[in-house]
């Protein structure tokens, strides 16, 4: 039986759909899971102690991933969402045989908004790191093909923190002029952009900021074509939620609770160390 940090046994739920990220982004992800299947059980477990994942080398993902699925086959879980765009794109196809269960990512759906956009620019909003990457660069040429200079990789880390730092939640006035400024100059840079695609799971918690900045422009989250593969993987439980976290001396569980609360997200939270 798998313990939290104090020694106390942790709830036994009925093949869960494991969900996870290094940080509040991927809760968007199980909210999703939930109106969708609400009999499925669902293990969302916030590996703070690695966050950023956007800020990690291959070799540092490739060794989180493995330490991480490891541990959450422990709870047979009858599908794995690995919620972050990072290792989705880089390391995720090498991680295949390391879980028991199959294995989701989310990557930037560069295709559907192109197909949107017509002659126009699409925008892939991401982390610096991730959109500097040659993992990316490769991955957009191959969802764009001719039309990959179309393509605009925004490094939009700016907006990341919004979320991370929980300002979208305890400052919106500040969050909506920092998104305003931040849109005002990207499209001073890039104006024929038609499209995002949210290429982190942590801006679909701006897209109300988004919206409002830039009415009409659509917005794609790659959280959709997760959804629709985990479904068919889907195996009727109690609708339980188990919440797990771990912690360091940067970002401790408490605050994560905090921004679980504010959030109006009333879980309880186990501080874990896999």
């Amino acid at each position: 039986m798998n313990h939290s940090v104090s020694g106390e046994p942790l709830p036994k739920l009925v093949r869960p759909v494991a969900v996870f990220d290094a940080g509040i982004g991927s809760y968007a992800a199980v909210a999703a899971i939930r109106r969708l299947l609400p009999e499925q059980d669902i293990l969302y477990f916030a590996d703070r102690a690695s966050f950023p994942y956007g800020g990690k080398d291959r070799a540092e993902l490739l060794a989180i991933l493995r330490r991480t699925l490891g541990y959450l086959d422990g709870f047979a879980p009858a599908a794995i969402l690995v919620a972050s765009n990072a290792p989705s794109i880089t390391v995720l196809d090498d991680l295949a045989d390391v879980s028991a269960a199959p294995l989701f990512g989310v990557r930037p759906p560069i295709a559907a908004a192109l197909d949107h956009a017509g002659s126009r620019q699409v925008a892939v909003l991401g982390v610096r790191s991730m959109v500097e990457s040659p993992e990316l660069r490769a991955y957009a040429e191959a969802q764009a093909g001719s039309r990959a200079g179309q393509v605009r990789l925004v490094d939009a880390s700016p907006l990341v923190e919004l979320v991370e730092s929980g300002a979208f939640l305890f400052a919106p006035d500040r969050t909506q002029a920092e998104v305003d400024a931040f849109l005002e100059a990207l499209d001073a840079r890039h104006p024929g952009i038609a499209a995002f695609t949210l290429s982190s799971t942590h801006l679909p918690w701006l897209r109300g900021f988004i919206e409002r900045a830039r009415p009409g422009r659509r917005l794609f989250d790659p959280l959709e074509d997760a959804l629709a593969a985990i479904v068919p993987h889907a195996v009727p439980g109690g609708g339980e939620t188990l919440a797990l976290v771990t912690e360091d001396e940067r970002y401790s569980a408490a605050d994560f609770r905090r921004m679980l609360d504010r959030l109006g997200v009333a879980l309880p939270l186990h501080t874990v160390r896999p």
